[in-house]
């Protein structure tokens, strides 16, 4: 989140936001840099004349595209919408009826206002008719107590109007250059929203689609009266739109995201009434936000895969050690010289039958691994060595201390992860890169080994798994493999033909020390259940299950099961 220390300091360098003059509110132009009637009303030249409105004051906010002096009764057909009519009114008819259907007229069009200057026509007011059309149309209807020269107000609004259009045209310049480079450097969240907030003057927050906080800029005001209680108050501004203002929490939210996959949204806050030039500021605002982090992604995406290349290279006897330090020197990677501690991070969860899904919790499990090397300052490979584990391949140098390195990058590892989430397995320091395969390939069994423990280490060495260990190494051999099938073989069969879990209470009658009560607690099942269903396996295997070097036999037999199916 951005540092709300700061907030004064740059606020003191918006000059105002992106208007100059204190943020979208303050007298500012309205769309496209038109000012309000109400602001034309306070020019110079119209205050010489000491405007009076008579009527339609709800009208004044109405913005003024142009200036038309006309005389003419018939002017409404030639209005495009957004002009002030400046007149004396001495050409326009004298009955009642056909002054209403002038201001009715005019307010079909769309006309911003009517002048009218006291003098040869209307000397001390307008008739009472046209007031009342005015009132009932919320026309504003103003009237000039002094005379005044129109052609001065004409050039006076009309050299406002340009002045506003180009001083918009360089504010949409800025908006543009500044987050154009912004995207250009790669900025993160904090530094986009510190300029929207910089040149808004308004608070600025990005928060994800349920609706937590990310980052946010407070524009110099206290983080509390920003962010109180906000995800209440963020879940009833709802947008119809990608960008839309809601007038009742004076919120300008616009959705951030790419390639049809939404993500977020950014809000100004305090929002007086919207502006296109505080549209386009959110929305490039919400681009550049969306830009950073699908080029992050994509950048992040080309590098594990590079490293998948060279680490599935590591573990396939077909490359040469030499080819492989080559490439990996060339990201950056050194290993030739150099101490190469293999680590494997795996999920602890369930994986999903669905290979999306899998997949996702692979770059999960990447993205914890990728963040804990990077944030120790480590040189190391990271991608998938398996369709759900991740390798990890430290480079270290001279001065690193490899059980010191992993024990930090383990307890990053688990703090990034959540605890107990991830299974960290670590392999044996090696010297060079042709020693890199057997080891990695034993940390792999280390892990699937760890996956049966029942105790939660930091993380697993083969030494920690002991006999587990001894036949996670052994479980391709055919000597394991004949030995575990003909102590359990019977008992298999047995449980496929009939339906029966035999097995499984056999292994909890192994593991808890042959306690037969124990064992009937853990497999959730009655103690007269658990003895009827040992005896049966007794009978079943033609065994006594009394007998102590049977029961090892048994639980050797159960482990080696483990590993082979792993």
């Amino acid at each position: 989140m951005a540092d709300t220390r700061e907030e004064s300091h740059h606020r003191a360098e918006s000059e105002g936001g992106p208007d100059g003059d204190g943020g979208p509110g303050g007298g500012l132009p309205t769309a496209g840099g038109l000012p309000t009637l109400a602001q034309v009303l306070e020019f110079p030249s119209l205050r010489a004349g000491r405007p009076q409105v008579a009527a339609g004051s709800v009208g004044l906010t109405a913005p003024v595209r142009w200036v038309h002096v006309s005389e003419l009764p018939t002017i409404a057909p030639m209005l495009r919408g957004g002009e002030l009519i400046l007149t004396t009114g001495i050409a326009l008819p004298s009955g009642d009826a056909s002054l209403a259907r002038f201001i009715d007229d005019l307010a079909d069009v769309g006309a911003a206002g009517v002048v009218v200057g006291l003098g040869p026509r209307f000397h001390d007011g307008v008739p009472q008719e046209m007031q009342a059309a005015a009132e009932r149309r919320g026309l504003p209807l103003v009237i000039l107590l002094r005379t005044t020269r129109f052609v001065e107000i004409t050039e006076d609004v009309h050299r406002r109007i340009l002045e506003n259009r180009i001083e918009e045209l360089q504010a949409s310049e800025r908006i543009h250059q500044t987050f154009n480079e912004l995207a250009v450097e790669g900025a993160g969240p904090g530094d986009v929203l510190r300029q929207a907030a910089r040149m808004s003057g308004l608070p600025a927050v990005l928060e994800n689609l349920s609706h937590q906080v990310l980052a946010f800029n407070t524009a110099g005001l206290p983080a509390q009266d920003v962010l109180h209680q906000w995800e209440a108050r963020s879940r009833s501004v709802q947008a119809a739109t990608r960008t839309a203002y809601d007038q009742h929490s004076g919120w300008l939210v616009s959705t951030v995201g790419a390639r049809g996959e939404d993500w977020g949204r950014l809000v100004l806050m305090s929002v007086p009434g919207v502006s296109p030039r505080l549209t386009m500021l959110i929305e490039r605002a919400a681009s550049t936000l969306a830009l950073g982090r699908l080029v992050a992604r994509d950048q992040e995406t080309l590098a594990l895969h590079t490293h998948r290349t060279l680490l599935s290279g590591l573990l396939s006897p077909q490359q040469t050690s030499a080819e492989i330090a080559l490439e990996a020197r060339a990201i950056g990677v050194p290993l030739d010289g150099r101490r190469l501690l293999p680590m494997v991070l795996r999920t602890r969860e369930t994986l999903p039958d669905n290979a999306f899904d899998r997949q996702s919790v692979l770059r999960t499990t990447a993205q914890v691994a990728t963040d804990a090397v990077r944030e120790l300052g480590l040189l190391a490979l990271v991608g998938p060595v398996e369709e759900t584990v991740i390798g990890v391949l430290v480079s270290l140098g001279p001065r690193e201390d490899p059980t010191a390195t992993v024990e930090r990058l383990a307890a990053r590892v688990h703090q990034g992860g959540s605890e107990n989430r991830y299974i960290t397995a670590v392999g044996d320091c090696v010297s060079s890169v042709s020693e890199v395969r057997r080891a990695l390939l034993s940390t792999l069994q280390v892990a699937d080994a760890a996956t049966r423990l029942p105790d939660r280490r930091l993380y697993y060495r083969l030494p920690d798994l002991r006999l587990r260990g001894l036949l996670q190494l052994l479980r391709d051999d055919a000597r394991l493999q004949t030995f575990a099938e003909r102590e359990l073989r019977p008992l298999l069969v047995y449980d496929e033909k009939h339906g029966t879990s035999l097995v499984p209470l056999l292994r909890a009658y192994l593991e808890s020390g042959r306690n037969k009560t124990a064992a009937a607690e853990a497999a959730h099942v009655s103690r007269a259940w658990m003895y009827e269903s040992l005896t049966r396996i007794g009978r079943i295997l033609d065994v006594d299950l009394d007998s102590e070097d049977v029961c090892v036999s048994l639980e050797v037999a159960l482990m080696a099961l483990d590993a082979i199916r792993d």
